[in-house]
């Protein structure tokens, strides 16, 4: 399948935990509230980069190793995605051959490699659960077996609303649901993004931040906004394109009329049973 060819633009939430200056104390305020821990020292953070595997130059996840222990992937979305698990397999395959020296598979002694943990950070409009669990294994076409991968995501609801503990506990990730809260209240539009980006700094919410990079903000909004509308048209497309195949199909084997496949395709008989002769040659 080919790649889509996107000129690269991060997103806010990876420009904060990846490409700012503040980025290094950002991922270290989220490692400890993830783990209820109370590191205090940047330098035990690493950031690795992986490529998004599926949009190769629209880079949205964030990845980084602490303490040379753990190795944690975060994805950030504003759309569901049942499909986490896959990425993250492809990430985490990235992450090691970047990690491990090449000679290294080829010792007699045990490798050590970093733990992997996988979160999924959602804060679109859908409705969505609070936290849960998503498995690679659902994924798979029988019932997995001992010898099995299984790779686990949690996935977490950080929109303000929800409330989520992870937010109290991540200053940096709640200011961060506020803004995009008060984005969403003014609109798209690069004017509207002017205002949302100076009411956040009068409420003092990513203040320092936004006082720095305001029009960059607003290009990485823009950018965002783009890319999930396209994504959105593409699911929809996709959609229509699947509940066409199951019209034709049913039609085909005269489990349901042309006329009434017609009617619930939204089209003129004649013209259905044209694309079904096409469909079939």
């Amino acid at each position: 399948m080919e790649k889509e060819n996107r000129e690269h633009k991060d997103s806010v939430f990876v420009d904060l935990f990846y490409g700012d200056e503040g980025a290094q104390k950002n991922l270290l305020s989220l490692y400890n509230a993830l783990h209820d821990t109370d590191l205090q020292d940047e330098a035990l953070i690493h950031k690795v980069k992986i490529e998004d595997v599926f949009y190769k130059n629209f880079k949205n996840d964030i990845s980084f190793e602490v303490n040379g222990q753990v190795l944690v992937f975060g994805e950030h979305q504003s759309t569901k995605n049942p499909n986490l698990p896959l990425r993250c397999l492809l990430y985490v395959g990235r992450a090691y051959e970047q990690l491990v020296e090449e000679e290294a598979k080829y010792r007699t002694s045990l490798v050590k490699i970093p733990t992997p943990e996988f979160y999924t950070f959602y804060n679109g409009k859908a409705d969505y659960p609070l936290e849960q669990e998503l498995r690679l294994s659902d994924a798979f076409l029988t019932s997995a077996g001992n010898n099995t991968v299984e790779l686990k995501v949690t996935a977490i609801n950080i929109n303000s609303d929800k409330a989520h503990r992870i937010l109290e506990k991540c200053p940096v990730l709640k200011e961060y649901s506020l803004f995009i809260d008060t984005v969403r209240k003014y609109g798209e539009d690069e004017g509207a993004l002017k205002k949302a980006i100076n009411e956040c700094i009068e409420k003092g919410i990513l203040a320092e931040y936004l006082k720095r990079k305001g029009s960059e903000v607003r290009n990485m909004l823009i950018a965002e906004y783009s890319y999930e509308k396209d994504i959105e048209v593409k699911q929809r497309e996709a959609w229509q394109e699947g509940q066409m195949e199951l019209l034709y199909e049913l039609a085909s084997q005269g489990l349901l009329s042309i006329k009434d496949a017609a009617i619930q395709a939204g089209m003129e008989e004649h013209a259905f049973q044209e694309q079904m002769k096409q469909r079939e040659q």
